[in-house]
């Protein structure tokens, strides 16, 4: 909840108020993190049941713009939203779909290279890492290696 409080805190300081719809949204991506505009949606109706669906996407867009929440593409479907805290990445298997947390740490040499050879300041905060994780790479390699040895048995009996 410090996190929402936060959040709420920083609403009113640049002059914006703190309506119960901003509140609710806010909440709800406190509570489940990673949500979709319509996860939050449906969250937030269960407690506010004249919300709607545009009013959540204003609102996700307006946190957005004010650094308060992330949006991220998980390669799942639909962006995802979270409280902005600290930067966080995420490596995301295209085989399994299996979404791991990855320290910000590894992305700092890239930001000072960006920074020192194209004076370009990269905002790294919440990106996704795509590729395949040590499981399905492991099951990949099998694959391809009864694979390689079904083509070498027709070789050998195609002689």
């Amino acid at each position: 909840m410090a996190g929402t409080k936060q959040a709420l805190e920083s609403l009113k300081e640049v002059g914006y108020r703190l309506t119960p719809q901003r509140m609710l949204v806010l909440s709800a991506i406190q509570e489940g993190g990673h949500l979709s505009a319509e996860e939050v949606y449906g969250r937030v109706k269960e407690e506010y049941a004249f919300i709607d669906i545009a009013t959540v996407y204003r609102t996700l867009a307006l946190l957005k713009r004010l650094r308060l929440v992330t949006e991220t593409e998980l390669g799942d479907g639909p962006a995802r939203y979270e409280l902005s805290t600290e930067p966080h990445h995420h490596l995301v298997c295209r085989g399994c779909g299996e979404t791991t947390p990855l320290n910000d740490d590894l992305f700092a040499p890239l930001r000072l290279t960006l920074r020192e050879r194209l004076g370009f300041e990269a905002e790294l905060e919440h990106l996704p890492v795509f590729g395949i994780c040590s499981r399905c790479g492991a099951q990949g390699r099998r694959a391809e290696r009864r694979r390689a040895g079904v083509a070498t048995e027709r070789a050998g009996t195609a002689q």
